[in-house]
């Protein structure tokens, strides 16, 4: 009867992990190879949705307003820019980069009718916060019941 080692889960997971990182930069095009090309990365964002109106928050630290376009189009919702790293000219100094540097773009689809005229985005401690107002006709309407 042949012997089989067990390796330990949390070494095999790592391992794991790390082949998957590997393998996934190099489809998408992200810092293989132990390079610190931009890329594109995925800032964290909350969603929240009441009777009145749809709040996005998204964490865009480093990000200047200017490097960032919000778009509507009929039902989608865009939201793309840039972190750019300003110290190149030090880049060769850094002896590790974890923040991710490049483009990002992120999308919803907006099942509710707002009121595109009156979108709101405001920048505040590295925050971008979006407000799409919910159209009249898409607000909830309380309908009285009657005895008849």
């Amino acid at each position: 009867m042949p012997v089989s080692r067990w390796d330990d889960p949390s070494e095999m997971m790592g391992r794991l992990q790390s082949e998957l990182d590997h393998t996934l930069r190099q489809v998408f095009g992200g810092r293989s190879n132990g390079t610190n090309t931009p890329v594109m990365w995925t800032p964290s964002t909350d969603l929240r949705e009441d009777d009145n109106e749809i709040v996005i928050k998204m964490d865009l630290p480093a990000v200047k307003p200017e490097d960032v376009d919000i778009e509507l189009t009929r039902d989608t919702l865009v939201v793309k820019g840039e972190r750019k790293f300003d110290d190149i000219e030090r880049r060769k100094d850094y002896v590790r980069v974890e923040r991710q540097f490049g483009t990002f773009q992120r999308s919803w689809t907006i099942a509710t009718a707002v009121q595109a005229e009156a979108i709101k985005a405001e920048f505040k401690d590295g925050v971008l916060t979006i407000t799409l107002p919910k159209a009249e006709a898409a607000k909830p309407r309380k309908v009285q019941v009657t005895a008849g």
